[in-house]
């Protein structure tokens, strides 16, 4: 049976990702760090399209955790499944904070790396024994890292870290390609999540002038996001490896 772990799943596009990949068929080990109620959320709309799902608690800026974590895998794949592999692996924990080059505190940029970077950096290093040959990783990364759509000024150690990621994305699926392994990431454009202090619940005001710079003449959802990431743990992207996939809306063309 293909069985997906995804990051960080307990709101927005990890949830989004949840459902969808649980429609197809797919079974679903969620992760969260704070908010256990809200995994259970998702584990229970995983259900509702006839899915199975199990939530796990991680932190993906504690790389300390990881080998208790991956325990955690081995069991819930077993007990669960009665499976010993993942086919699919979504690096998408992460959170999002602005601040001009002089007001980014050292601590800031520490925290922005180890959930940014270098927590999908060992977590992937560390569930590879887990993962199947011909099986497949996503990454979240995001448009704030490409010049194309225009620099937003207060995010350049936040954009460093997705950029940073987009590089470890084409270096893996070079790495992973004797297994068989395709990796691949996803740059969301304006989508409503939680991230940013759930910022478009709390902003309204700015939605109407992203989604007038938007092709498809609105922001994205979280389920418009995670199709796509879908798509690309699927056989039907079984041709795709080393890409970063815009999924904006057609966002500043």
């Amino acid at each position: 049976m293909d069985i997906t772990l995804i990051t960080g799943a307990s709101s927005g596009i990890g949830q989004g990702t949840a459902v969808e990949v649980a429609r197809r068929g797919c079974g679903v080990i969620v992760t969260y760090n704070a908010r256990r109620d809200r995994a259970l959320q998702t584990v229970d709309q995983v259900e509702q399209v006839g899915g199975t799902a199990v939530a796990l608690p991680l932190d993906t800026g504690r790389a300390e955790t990881f080998p208790d974590f991956v325990a955690q895998v081995r069991q819930a794949l077993a007990e669960t499944w009665d499976e010993r592999r993942l086919t699919g692996l979504v690096n998408n924990a992460g959170f999002a904070r602005a601040a001009l080059v002089e007001d980014t505190t050292e601590d800031q940029l520490d925290s922005l790396y180890r959930v940014l970077l270098k927590g999908p950096y060992l977590l992937t290093q560390a569930l590879l024994p887990l993962v199947a040959d011909g099986g497949a990783i996503v990454n979240t990364t995001s448009t704030a890292a490409s010049h194309r759509l225009g620099l937003e000024p207060g995010y350049s150690a936040y954009a460093a870290m997705k950029g940073g990621l987009v590089v470890m994305t084409r270096y893996l699926a070079k790495e992973l390609a004797p297994r068989g392994i395709r990796v691949n990431s996803v740059a969301p454009g304006a989508t409503r999540t939680s991230l940013g202090g759930d910022a478009f619940t709390t902003h309204p005001e700015v939605i109407e002038p992203l989604a007038a710079r938007t092709a498809l003449g609105r922001i994205g959802e979280s389920q418009d996001v995670g199709r796509v990431i879908a798509f690309l743990l699927s056989e039907e992207a079984a041709w795709v490896t080393g890409q970063d996939v815009e999924a904006s809306g057609g966002f500043n063309l």
